[in-house]
């Protein structure tokens, strides 16, 4: 087609985009049955690994839980089989890529194809970043996007020859928006969240439609990742509470899952205002947490 009958296409599909969009705060998209189906999620021994196995415990799905803490993971499964779920819990280092592949083949062979892969196991040090140490900064990639990369290599394929399955991105506010003192790991969220646009623009490419994504982008969660975090705009919430709404976005199959939904008017000003009127705007939001800076120190 030419360029000139293409362009007035476009401006209709963006339209009809916006309609559909509108109607939909009226209809809500229709949910999907997930029962049955296998779901791994990593760092699942607390925080909102943990409330969101509760919520795949609900829905009846087979648990497949990983985390380095042993007894928090198996604390998860047991609490996810009194919800009425089966649940496998697997001591699993996120940050070593054997040994995500190692746990991935006796999932495979003892559990069956994965049909749902919620990476949502996630490292921050919050701390200027001079004063991050190496090893940190490593780990931080290792965990929050390279670990995104082995897993998908691992259970991806058996997605793709079914042409069904639902990979779910736990990135970050922080892989839209940055703060000071989280230089690596908004560094790492905004990986992940490239990672989840361009993994789904190729499963399209590849016409594997029936491979759904989801990007998970909450702002402060009440867990002890950051400590003693507020926000003027967007107050610190319970991890059960966005648990719930990560699986509505799940069954709704919605590609980006802002949480609270205000998250994404900030993310949308922060891109359309002029560098100085952003900066205003954040400013106003009050952004606070924990943090170290030593740099200071290293100074001669």
């Amino acid at each position: 087609m030419h360029l000139l009958l293409e362009i007035p296409l476009v401006f209709l599909i963006v339209l009809y985009s916006y309609l559909e969009a509108f109607l939909k705060l009226f209809f809500p998209a229709k949910k999907k049955s997930i029962s049955g189906e296998i779901a791994l999620i990593t760092g699942s021994a607390h925080g909102l690994g943990r409330a969101t196995a509760y919520e795949f415990a609900k829905q009846r799905c087979t648990l497949v839980l990983w985390d380095i803490n042993k007894d928090g993971v198996e604390e998860t499964a047991e609490e996810c089989r009194k919800l009425g779920a089966v649940a496998h819990a697997f001591v699993v280092d996120c940050s070593k890529r054997e040994d995500i592949y190692c746990a991935a083949k006796k999932v495979k062979a003892e559990i069956g194809d994965v049909a749902i892969l919620m990476n949502n196991a996630g490292v921050v040090a919050p701390t200027d970043v001079l004063s991050t140490q190496d090893h940190e900064i490593q780990k931080m990639f290792d965990v929050n996007i390279l670990a995104h990369y082995w897993t998908i290599k691992a259970f991806l394929p058996a997605m793709m020859n079914n042409n069904h399955g639902h990979v779910i991105t736990v990135a970050s506010a922080g892989g839209h928006l940055v703060a000071p003192f989280l230089v690596a790991y908004c560094s790492s969220k905004f990986a992940a969240v490239g990672f989840h646009r361009a993994l789904t623009e190729e499963l399209s490419a590849l016409k594997k439609n029936g491979v759904k994504t989801s990007c998970i982008c909450p702002m402060f969660i009440n867990t002890n990742f950051v400590k003693n975090t507020s926000s003027r705009l967007m107050p610190t919430m319970e991890p059960e509470e966005v648990a719930k709404q990560v699986m509505k976005g799940v069954l709704t199959n919605k590609r980006m899952i802002f949480i609270p939904p205000f998250l994404k008017v900030t993310v949308m000003l922060d891109k359309l205002l002029p560098f100085r009127g952003a900066a205003a705007f954040m400013k106003l939001n009050e952004l606070k947490f924990d943090h170290i800076v030593g740099y200071k120190d290293k100074e001669n």
